[in-house]
């Protein structure tokens, strides 16, 4: 199972990210252990999840959001 999720950051952009483990990769995000982006600008919240079953749908996935502004992404979580 693949996860596409969406966090906070501090200074209030949006990271989005894939992972299989979600609670794992938020501790690795939340000690600097996270990709560089996020080493940068420090996890503040979870807002966002979604299920996939293969990592080919979640990366698809991911790009879509990604592709998106902060409104659209923000209306996702809502």
């Amino acid at each position: 199972m693949y996860f596409v999720y969406l966090i906070l950051c501090q200074d209030d952009t949006i990271y989005t990210g894939i992972t299989t483990n979600v609670v794992r990769r938020v501790k690795e995000h939340r000690v600097g252990e996270g990709s560089r982006y996020m080493r940068a600008k420090k996890f503040k919240k979870l807002l966002y999840t979604e299920k996939f079953p293969t990592r080919s749908a979640a990366s698809k996935r991911e790009a879509e959001i990604k592709s998106w502004d902060k409104k659209d992404k923000l209306k996702l979580v809502k």
